[in-house]
């Protein structure tokens, strides 16, 4: 299934703004669902001499094959180094920007910037200021838009202000609010909305997800290029974490710890620690719609295991418990101790089922 396809409506929006294309678009929508990749195939389409009658590119023509090469003169691509370097595509629209590079002192470098520098920026004064090559349009898609810092914001509002003739800007972001309102108010909003269930399946599906696509789905809370990242980047984790919480009541906190520890060691991504308490954040969540005889959102294929743990603890502590992940969450951004704390995090969640009474650190 191609991206258009995908997202019909948000493409059949831009097929309509040819005729009388603005200098900016702002593609938005929540993360994970494809934003970037549309936004390409719609760059793509802009430069492709051999078009179809649904505006698609033919992908056989001198301009798509220049694209489809990353060598298109007519294109410029703005992301921040840490996306170039892992080249990660569509899926890296799910990371979040964060300080410019800092040193890596193991390695004696310095890390990829995960900023749009303003160098990047006016990197495109030349570009902007010369005639197409193939009489076509000049695109310029910056991705993701909130990655840039306020003064390369600034820069590239005056390229904005002052559009030069022929060019178009394509913004991709999955947190528009923290565009200055300068930008945002320049720009021609385009919604992506999550795409019907049956799409993303059938999307997920045919990249080779297989049977478990569904649960995939819901695990990314219905964002298929998120789902398919996470089959790819956090099996390992998941299935370690799972492993101790489908024990339901009756396992070893600090087995359990071990365990996931080892996972986390192996796990050699960015994060790993964080990105294990955030998975077991969404077990949480899933805990207490279990105490309200709610159906799972996250993990559709343990209904039982979460009904079972359960009927053996209280909403309210599992409340108090999901308000201690936020914090245990923030001590993951700074160097600590591993097996510590996990020990912690798995002893206070196994208290969750001792008793049904009150935890000292829950609200009153």
């Amino acid at each position: 299934m191609e991206i258009h396809a995908l997202h019909s409506e948000a493409w059949g929006r831009l097929n309509s703004l040819r005729s009388r294309l603005p200098h900016a678009l702002l593609i938005a929508g929540r993360p994970g669902i494809g934003k970037f990749d549309l936004a390409m195939y719609f760059a793509q389409s802009m430069l492709c001499e051999q078009a179809g009658d649904d505006f698609a590119p033919c992908g056989k023509c001198l301009p798509c094959g220049w694209f489809l090469r990353k060598n298109h003169p007519d294109f410029r691509l703005l992301q921040p180094e840490s996306e170039k370097e892992h080249d990660r595509a569509s899926a890296s629209e799910v990371a979040s920007p964060a300080d410019d590079a800092v040193s890596d002192k193991s390695a004696g470098k310095k890390k990829p910037s995960r900023q749009i520098t303003i160098d990047q920026s006016r990197a495109l004064d030349d570009f902007l200021h010369v005639g197409a090559h193939r009489r076509g349009a000049r695109i310029v898609l910056v991705h993701p838009a909130e990655a840039m810092n306020r003064a390369t914001a600034n820069s590239l509002l005056k390229s904005l202000e002052e559009p030069s003739e022929g060019a178009l800007f394509l913004l991709v972001s999955s947190e528009f609010s923290r565009l200055l309102p300068t930008i945002r108010s320049r720009c021609l909003f385009v919604p992506v909305a999550l795409p019907e269930a049956e799409k993303c399946e059938e999307w997920l599906h045919r990249s080779g997800v297989g049977k478990d696509a569904k649960n995939w789905l819901a695990l990314a809370g219905g964002s298929p290029f998120l789902a398919a990242q996470l089959l790819k980047e956090e099996q390992g984790l998941l299935e370690a974490l799972l492993a101790e919480l489908l024990k339901k009541t009756k396992f070893d906190p600090l087995g359990a710890a071990a365990s996931l520890e080892r996972a986390v060691k192996a796990d050699k991504r960015r994060n790993a620690l964080k990105r294990a308490i955030e998975l077991m954040q969404k077990w949480l969540f899933d805990l207490f719609l279990a105490c309200k005889g709610l159906l799972p959102r996250y993990f559709l294929a343990h209904v039982e295991v979460l009904r079972h743990c359960a009927a053996a603890s209280s909403a309210e502590n599992i409340l108090a418990f999901n308000r201690k992940s936020l914090e245990y969450r923030l001590f993951c951004e700074q160097p600590v101790n591993s097996r510590l704390f996990l020990e912690e995090v798995f002893l206070n969640y196994a208290a969750l089922f001792v008793t049904r009474r009150r935890l000292p650190c829950q609200v009153q």
